[in-house]
């Protein structure tokens, strides 16, 4: 990258357009500046989830999703380019089924919460979810890559799960959701 990073500041999107990584220029509030966006959100806060005392396998699976969904976005920022391949969606089925298959099976809704770290991955998860949508509405504005879609819908699933397995070697069980609690908030 050489002195690419050097001046942080160049004041050309002062006027509401930002670049991409072709050097078109595009308004801020363009759909794929927003998947754009969301994408580096969830990546953030799988950063804040590694900041959690983890364990090796779970830090290396992370940091793993950390550079596929950098190179996520940066697809994103070159209309036509591709980054994201079947093998990054296979292994996310891969690490969900595997991740998966230790936890007992799921008979009601969870709460997000339990440990910090699987109430950090709800948030993820969530804004996950955000990212899918955005590149869902990118999509039908213009050409992305179906792979954008699938690997963003797959990561969402795999930290679910990945929130169960936070709260179980934590020691911590599920928040589980009860339809038929009695008081709850009134007006």
């Amino acid at each position: 990258m050489g002195n690419r990073l050097s001046k942080i500041y160049t004041r050309t999107g002062d006027a509401g357009t930002t670049g991409l990584g072709d050097g078109t220029r595009v308004p801020k509030q363009s759909p794929r500046i927003e998947a754009i966006g969301a994408v580096d959100e969830l990546n953030s806060h799988v950063g804040v989830l590694l900041a959690e005392p983890l364990d090796e396998e779970l830090r290396a699976l992370l940091t793993s999703i950390q550079h596929d969904l950098f190179d996520l976005g940066g697809e994103l920022s070159i209309p036509g380019y591709t980054a994201i391949r079947d093998e990054h969606v296979t292994q996310l089925e891969t690490a969900l089924d595997r991740h998966n298959d230790d936890l007992p099976p799921l008979k009601e809704f969870i709460l997000p919460g339990g440990s910090r770290a699987a109430a950090l991955c709800h948030v993820a998860r969530a804004v996950c979810r955000r990212a899918e949508r955005r590149v869902v509405a990118l999509a039908q504005a213009e050409a992305v890559s179906p792979l954008c879609q699938r690997y963003l819908n797959r990561l969402s699933d795999l930290l679910f799960v990945l929130c169960r397995v936070c709260n179980r070697r934590a020691g911590v069980s599920d928040v589980y959701w009860r339809k038929d609690r009695t008081g709850g908030a009134s007006g």
